[in-house]
């Protein structure tokens, strides 16, 4: 066999999609090389680096990077996903808005190895090209980006976070700025050494530093000020992966392996909705993050960590599900709110409160309130603050939907002092359900509160129902469809924390011909007696005997109580019957 070609040459990328100009090089067949390299990435991502061209006989250092900057804005632009195309404009639009704003040398990128700043780093790099024009980057050849990237190493941070992180920095020439210190101090010490004035950051609706949040925002109150820059802050978990592929740019490893979310090695696990049952019973397996089906649950991975006191215990405990049988015995109170005119005006009776304190008292909530408010924004929002803040769920129904009148995603948005933003996701559901009846790019009845809004999906319901921390908007209008969403919502307590099952309440009940005045004094000092439990009295009208119940969540007290009542009065003064 004949030794291979050897000559020293230019060499370019660009037939097949690479951009670089990698300089002079002894390269073997290069063509050849060329089309292995293609073949051996097919649908995988392309390693950042190859120090080894053809080893040994060749140690050739070339940087293979696999979309340049025009090469970010061709693949948006061909895809056949118009959302994305929306998306990227307008996130092109803010980087390159900015960069007229400042210049390079005031403008930072805020990078931590995530999905989403991977994604903001190729908006960056494509929005700087386009920003700068094609003909000042030396005819597409790969250029280093010129903006100082901020990261900040945490001794906490999963090893392929940092790997990727430096591995990117190489390969896209960042000017690493890191910080080892708190971030806050941190940052204070780089602003006060660098004149920066505003910085990228990749931060979505959803994420817990989003709220309030506009394209351009002023930091907050007590840091260092510079002007936060969002242009991927109304992009959903999908459109984010959709990025990713459409491009075919690297990200982190760990997203391949189930991880969803990514915060640090003690609050971070896979998502256990992409595991995939293993026959064998070794180690779990788990399907790529782009797989999550439910973008509103990318956060389902992150851990909450049980007290260093308690001992014998797994460290961290997914979403709380650990910690369920420690309060299964407490009482927990909800609330129902129904928005409507119509129930007010007496013009139609509401069938789904008393059904829903039933439901809720059969898994052992105590409801404390039931409350009918007008269709209007002020008064929603006012009930709204006002039990979210003393009960432990809030359930609200009645007003939601395209019309005039519907006004409860507006009223609970204003009790939590946010905005109506739009959800993609939730808008890809209505478009499923109303098809052709939704004109137009902005659909506005997928406009939910910002930032604390949580979709509970189901495959038995059409539309999710709607979660905005501790408020659940139901969207049932009779008696039928509450059963429907509620043996949902059931469902759902067995593998997430939306509503804890409880003990059940236990009850009693008797009846007695005595009158109201001979039995009133005596009960109120039963109830003194008997605090714990809830005594009452009713007639189904005043010519019948008064009704008496017991209900508490241990039989034990409920018996002691009825014995005490029966030794204040005469043998025979009470009868028990039957609770239904």
């Amino acid at each position: 066999m004949p030794p291979p070609k050897v000559a020293n040459v230019p060499i370019r990328f660009t037939d097949f999609g690479l951009n670089g100009c990698l300089g002079s090089a002894r390269i073997v067949d290069i063509d050849t090389q060329i089309d292995q390299t293609k073949t051996r990435f097919t649908d995988k991502q392309l390693v950042a680096s190859i120090k080894h061209l053809s080893p040994p006989r060749f140690p050739l250092l070339l940087r293979l990077v696999f979309s340049g900057q025009m090469e970010i804005d061709k693949a948006i632009t061909e895809c056949d996903d118009r959302r994305l195309k929306t998306k990227y404009s307008n996130a092109i639009y803010v980087i390159q808005r900015t960069l007229a704003l400042y210049s390079v040398e005031e403008v930072a990128f805020s990078f931590n190895g995530g999905k989403d700043s991977t994604v903001l780093l190729h908006l960056l790099r494509a929005g700087y090209f386009l920003h700068k024009g094609e003909k000042s980057c030396s005819n597409g050849d790969v250029k280093e980006l010129p903006i100082r990237t901020i990261y900040f190493e945490s001794p906490s941070a999963f090893p392929e976070i940092n790997s990727f992180t430096y591995d990117t920095a190489t390969t896209y020439g960042l000017q690493l700025d890191i910080i080892r210190s708190d971030f806050k101090s941190g940052l204070e010490a780089l602003l006060n050494a660098k004149p920066i004035k505003a910085i990228f950051l990749g931060v979505r609706m959803g994420d817990p530093t989003a709220v309030g949040q506009e394209q351009f925002s002023p930091s907050s109150l007590g840091w260092p000020p510079f002007m936060r820059v969002n242009p991927i802050l109304d992009w959903s978990y999908r459109d984010v992966w959709a990025f990713l592929l459409t491009c075919k740019v690297p990200y982190c490893s760990l997203y391949d392996q189930g991880y969803t979310s990514i915060g640090s090695i003690y609050d971070t696990v896979p998502n256990a909705l992409l595991c995939i049952n293993n026959s064998s019973g070794s180690k779990e397996v788990f399907r790529p993050a782009y797989l999550l089906s439910d973008g509103r649950l990318e956060r389902a991975g992150r851990v909450k960590k049980l007290p260093s006191s308690v001992s014998g215990h797994n460290p961290a405990v997914i979403n709380g599900l650990d910690n369920v049988d420690l309060h299964k015995s407490s009482l927990l109170t909800t609330s129902a709110i129904a928005v409507g005119d119509e129930i007010l005006f007496g013009t139609v009776e509401d069938q789904i409160g008393p059904s829903l304190c039933r439901k809720l008292h059969s898994i052992g909530w105590s409801v404390s309130q039931t409350a009918v408010v007008r269709n209007d924004i002020d008064s929603v929002a006012e009930e709204v603050e006002r039990r979210q803040s003393t009960d432990d769920m809030v359930f609200i129904y009645g007003g939601v939907g395209p019309l005039h009148s519907d006004v409860t995603m507006a009223g609970v948005a204003k009790a939590f002092g946010v905005r109506l933003a739009p959800d993609e996701e939730f808008e890809e559901y209505l478009r499923h359900l109303i098809g052709d009846q939704c004109t137009g790019d902005r659909n506005e009845m997928a406009l939910l509160p910002e930032g604390i809004t949580e979709l509970l999906h189901h495959e038995k319901l059409i539309v999710p129902l709607i979660k905005c921390k501790n408020v659940i908007i139901l969207t049932a209008t009779n008696a039928l469809e509450l059963d429907e969403q509620w043996n949902c919502l059931i469902e759902l307590m067995r593998s997430d924390d939306v509503l804890l099952m409880m003990q059940s309440f236990v009850s009693k009940h008797l009846t007695t011909n005595l009158t109201d005045v001979e039995i009133a004094r005596p009960l109120s000092k039963l109830c003194l007696e008997f605090p714990d439990l809830y005594i009452g009295c009713h007639r189904k009208s005043r010519k019948e005997p008064l009704i008496l119940y017991f209900k508490g969540k241990d039989q034990d007290r409920i018996e002691s109580a009825v014995e005490a009542l029966n030794k204040k009065f005469c043998p025979g003064a009470f009868v028990e019957i039957n609770s239904s």
